[in-house]
């Protein structure tokens, strides 16, 4: 995970953004034959960034206009990708329509604002650019029939590093953008993703989804069920907000996997597991070692000690099976939560992928298709 730079952070622009000003400039001299370089918008909050142009084309009945993206400060996978839009007139009554160039992916499964066999171009931007194409059309005197084409030299091999080919769009990037604004290290697009995640789950009749802390424990709780892939869920420390997005949301049975020091966490009330916004309770986390059996001595020890792995590798020397009650806890408080909206179980898995404590087991099933 890319740590977070120290003082003032600066803010970026969307994909959503870039391709609404680069439809602008393509618009523009399609319309009137120059191209408005740099090229300004307006976003929905007011802001009204200006863009420079990489690339201004025109030919017979089209126009090519790109921008380079930036994310500012915010370690965004689209930092400095080319966001290239070519624009295409239509016949009469043709209106706006959307495509996918190289680089931008289909949508393939239903549950997303966008619908099965659409480009991955999200309501906003469409809306953002539609906007451009009727304000220009009003002010040269014609009609909005064109089409719009999105391209991302490089977004197919992208987006591999993205959640868009568990949430089954294929062969791209999507041009995603509410605001048109990136904050830096915001926690809303993870949240975001983990929500469409749920809506797609549930479109395509997942019963059972899993949302794990990290890598060793999504593998190991996949194995473990023989979980198709969309039915992860990248819940990294965002315990909460996946647990909320579930309570209206719900699908039938929800388990939850990681490794004892974030599920500590949980156990202890947090719904946001990230070690900059939440730390473990020493010694409440010694009280709960008391109450299933650990000595004095083990009990002031763990008071003491530095993480919760230190602890569990103090309770194994004495074979008090701490990551159990965890569990248990764990899944108390994610239940309290989700407030029975949906059947809860908690794994805790070693960083080997080997399971110490589990709570609210669900029943072994064959592989989902």
């Amino acid at each position: 995970m890319t740590r977070k730079p120290e003082g003032p952070l600066r803010k970026g622009w969307t994909t959503g953004a870039c391709a609404t000003a680069a439809t602008r400039a393509a618009w523009q001299a399609l319309l009137g034959g120059t191209f408005p370089d740099p090229v300004s918008i307006t976003l929905p909050r007011g802001e009204t960034p200006s863009f420079d142009l990489v690339k201004s084309e025109t030919g017979p009945g089209w126009a090519r206009a790109s921008i380079i993206k930036d994310a500012g400060d915010d370690p965004d996978v689209t930092h400095h990708a080319e966001i290239i839009v070519t624009l295409r007139r239509a016949g009469p009554g043709h209106g706006i329509s959307f495509h996918a160039g190289p680089g931008v992916g289909m949508v393939t499964k239903p549950g997303l604002p966008i619908g099965v066999g659409e480009p991955a171009i999200n309501p906003k931007p469409r809306e953002m650019m539609i906007a451009q194409i009727t304000e220009l059309a009003a002010q040269f005197g014609v009609a909005t029939d064109v089409e719009i084409e999105i391209s991302i030299p490089g977004g197919a091999e992208i987006a591999q590093k993205t959640w868009n080919p568990r949430l089954g769009i294929i062969g791209g990037l999507s041009v995603l953008g509410t605001t048109g604004v990136v904050i830096p290290f915001s926690c809303s697009s993870w949240i975001h993703s983990i929500h469409r995640g749920i809506d797609v789950a549930r479109a395509t009749g997942r019963t059972h989804v899993a949302g794990a802390t990290g890598k060793t424990s999504e593998s190991a709780i996949q194995a473990l069920y023989g979980l198709p892939d969309d039915a992860l869920l990248d819940m990294g420390d965002f315990a909460g907000g996946m647990l909320k997005y579930l309570r209206k949301n719900p699908v039938a049975q929800v388990t939850i996997a990681g490794g004892f020091g974030k599920l500590v966490k949980l156990a202890q009330g947090h719904m946001d597991l990230h070690s900059s916004r939440s730390q473990v309770d020493m010694d409440r986390l010694a009280e709960t070692a008391r109450h299933i059996g650990a000595s004095k001595t083990l009990c002031d020890t763990i008071k003491t000690a530095n993480t919760a792995r230190h602890v569990l590798e103090l309770c194994a020397r004495e074979n008090v099976t701490i990551a159990s009650i965890i569990a248990r806890q764990a899944r108390e408080a994610a239940m309290a939560t989700i407030d029975g909206a949906c059947a809860i179980e908690v794994v805790i898995f070693d960083r080997q992928g080997a399971m110490i404590g589990r709570a609210g087991a669900f029943e072994q099933h064959a592989p989902q298709e």
